[in-house]
């Protein structure tokens, strides 16, 4: 094939690059969805305007950008008992390196119980149902499909719903009441409105992963692009996490010390090794 002939080999519509004039490996220019993004992007957006650009193709709204916010704000850190998040901390402390604590995070976090998966699942709902109450109750009468398990265990509990708890936590709360109040109207004003109905057809208290699908729709996310971005969102708490517990060592791990009543220490135990 002469070089007349060659055609370009990389396939995306997200993406664009501008070769160098001199270096055909190096880029003079990129663009994101026709957004010049060393030359606009970088001083004009924020980094969630940006995020929006890359999953969905166009700059959000002052209202999506604002849900956007509250959510990665609410996503951000789960807390030291999220799984993903003690994951990280374990990783860190056993002396991984960075990458291998933040995959634990991933993995941990991934989980259809708390995890991406639940919120792909609760999505999943909100195509089906929509804000039609009587389509939720038929939903989440539904006994849980059996079948061959493929990647991820039948989950135990509503999707989007806490599987302990009697009442709904208040952080939660929080994170719909805000969401809720940025949108007119959309799922999250519906959720805010009909949470208790909804909890006493669950019979499970209404759980973060279940706030995170409403405004993910509300946004125009697919739940296979939701899954991804609230896998993303939750990682600058495992990584602040996992960097603290690094510094702090293993006899300082939260939840449970690791201090032995009984131990002879090593002075002691080669003493009596010796008798």
């Amino acid at each position: 094939m002469s070089k007349t002939e060659k055609t370009d080999l990389i396939h995306t519509s997200i993406w664009l690059e501008e070769p160098e004039a001199d270096n055909p490996f190096s880029a003079r220019a990129a663009y994101c969805n026709g957004y010049d993004v060393y030359g606009e992007v970088l001083q004009q957006a924020t980094y969630l305007e940006y995020l929006f650009l890359l999953f969905r193709g166009e700059r959000p709204s002052a209202p999506v950008l604002r849900s956007l916010e509250i959510l990665a704000i609410a996503i951000a850190n789960p807390g030291p008992r999220d799984p993903s998040v003690h994951a990280a901390m374990s990783a860190s402390v056993g002396g991984s390196p960075a990458a291998a604590a933040l995959m634990a995070a991933l993995a941990a976090g991934a989980g259809v119980s708390g995890g991406s998966r639940e919120v792909y699942q609760a999505m999943q709902l909100w195509e089906q149902c929509g804000c039609a109450f009587e389509a939720w109750q038929t939903a989440l009468d539904a006994p849980s499909g059996g079948g061959k398990m493929q990647v991820w265990p039948e989950a135990e509990h509503p999707p989007g719903f806490a599987p302990y708890g009697r009442q709904c936590a208040q952080p939660v709360l929080q994170t719909l009441a805000a969401l809720s109040a940025n949108v007119g109207n959309g799922c999250t004003r519906w959720l805010a409105d009909n949470r208790d109905r909804l909890e006493a057809v669950a019979d499970h208290p209404l759980a973060m992963p279940g706030v995170i699908a409403a405004a993910l729709t509300d946004v125009g996310f697919t739940p296979t692009a939701g899954e991804m971005l609230s896998l993303l969102l939750r990682l600058p708490g495992a990584a602040a996490h996992a960097l603290e517990q690094g510094e702090n060592g293993y006899r300082r791990f939260p939840f449970f010390s690791l201090e032995i009543s009984n131990d002879p220490g090593p002075v002691q135990k080669k003493v009596a090794e010796a008798t």
